[in-house]
């Protein structure tokens, strides 16, 4: 999955569990942003360009964009 803001692959995962609450955290490596993506949506949760005229955007993740950044790794 592409960061939301600089387009980069390089990131780490964090899955948060407690007492039933289940979340997937991604914070990228180059950039800082920290998003989650739930049922398709990605949500920003930490924007380190909120000061910038340059912003985040939330964005639909379909199916079809997870299947396309394998070939992508592939090549």
């Amino acid at each position: 999955m592409k960061c939301p803001v600089c387009k980069n692959h390089q990131q780490v995962d964090t899955n948060l569990h407690s007492d039933g609450f289940k979340e997937g955290i991604t914070e990228c490596s180059i950039c800082g942003t920290v998003w989650s993506v739930n049922h398709g949506v990605t949500e920003i949760v930490k924007d380190p360009q909120a000061e910038s005229f340059l912003q985040a955007q939330s964005e639909c993740v379909e199916g079809d964009d997870y299947n396309s950044l394998n070939h992508e790794e592939e090549s």
